[in-house]
């Protein structure tokens, strides 16, 4: 399957809502807010800076670059209308921080404009990941930085045993919205090939047990997924999300996946 945020403009308006809500439930989560902060406390700043997160979605991630004390603008670019408008209405009353519409791989700023590129949770997303390095390296100044933040889908699981029926939705779960779920076993050769001085790659361990939280998602969309693929009909549908209700009210639902963070330096 297509990965739907290679172009998330095309994207039925039913999906974009979902995925708004997906994406504010996933920023709220406290193992996730706790990842950003680690990362970003790992970012040394000019004051004032100039900041720009690239697929900045609903906003959540610029609205915390909005608070960094050396923030004297953020910019949050995403292709989608849809994000860019609850961004906006999300971010009402920063005064530091705005949202325009572009693609991260044709950035619509002036070389050397920014202190800080934050790609959080995008590249991952992207068929030609580099032209978006490369768009990156363009617009930050010299010994600028780059904080790239994205998940290893690879080990993504919804399973508590062997043949777990889960495993199913997070295949196609995974195959529908992500282009590379190997992406993160390459960023760091990927960042240094760019350009840019990588320091050692961080990893972060996420996990969903006994209380679901974003990865609940999955069973819904990932269900409906099978079914359209002619992989599930609706009685089985039924069945797993029967059983995902079940382990939850049983305190037995488990999820978990895996992040990482790696912080550049342009080289020159």
């Amino acid at each position: 399957m297509p990965d739907l945020f290679s172009d998330i403009t095309k994207a039925p308006p039913d999906v974009l809502e979902a995925i708004v809500k997906t994406l504010e439930l996933r920023a709220a989560d406290p193992q996730l807010q706790s990842m950003l902060e680690s990362y970003l406390s790992e970012i040394e700043l000019p004051d004032p800076a100039q900041v720009l997160e690239v697929g900045s979605g609903t906003g959540a991630v610029a609205r915390r670059l909005a608070r960094l004390e050396q923030a004297d603008r953020v910019v949050g670019l995403d292709p989608s209308p849809v994000f860019l408008a609850k961004a906006r209405e999300l971010a009402e009353g920063i005064d530091n921080l705005i949202f325009e519409e572009g693609d991260g791989r044709s950035l619509p700023f002036d070389d050397e404009s920014f202190d800080l590129v934050v790609l959080h949770t995008l590249l991952c997303h992207v068929p030609e990941p580099e032209i978006v390095v490369l768009e990156a390296h363009r617009v930050l100044k010299p010994r600028g930085t780059l904080a790239v933040f994205d998940c290893d889908f690879s080990t993504a699981s919804l399973s508590t045993g062997d043949f777990d029926p889960f495993e199913a939705i997070v295949d196609i779960m995974v195959d529908s919205i992500v282009h590379d779920r190997w992406f993160v076993r390459k960023m760091t050769e990927l960042l240094r090939n760019c350009g840019f001085e990588a320091s050692a790659l961080r990893n972060y361990g996420y996990a969903e047990h006994p209380e679901p939280s974003f990865m609940f998602s999955w069973i819904e969309r990932g269900t409906d997924a099978l079914i359209a693929s002619g992989r599930l009909g609706e009685s089985g549908a039924k069945a797993l999300k029967a059983e995902a209700e079940r382990r939850v009210e049983a305190r037995q639902w488990y999820g978990q996946i895996s992040y990482a963070s790696v912080i550049s330096r342009k080289l020159d």
